[in-house]
């Protein structure tokens, strides 16, 4: 496969990004219904039971609050370093039949 026709595409992609943990700054501004707060008293992007973020609109598989998501999610940079590597990840565990369990 070629990097071009491996580069990520937020329009074709099957948002891996939206599973990770998405730890809010004071600065976030996100609606109270998206957000939760873990055992140790941290600040998270809530998730559903199935544990994609709950802001996640999944009959477009886009960010619902898009204007107003948490900073780390504006840093997270498409087809970047980071963006790569979790969908590497996320190929391997389809292609070896490990579920992604989330913690």
């Amino acid at each position: 496969m070629t990097a071009a026709a491996d580069a990520a595409d937020c329009a074709r992609c099957d948002a891996v990004c939206c599973r990770l943990t998405v730890v809010l700054t004071p600065q976030d501004t996100v609606p109270a219904r998206f957000a939760a707060t873990t055992a140790r008293g941290i600040a998270v992007m809530a998730r559903d039971a199935d544990g994609w973020c709950s802001a996640l609109d999944r009959s477009r598989m886009r960010c619902s609050i898009y204007a107003n998501r948490p900073e780390v999610c504006r840093r997270f940079a498409m087809d970047g370093p980071y963006c790569r590597a979790v969908r590497a990840d996320y190929r391997e565990r389809i292609a070896r039949g490990i579920p992604l369990l989330l913690h």
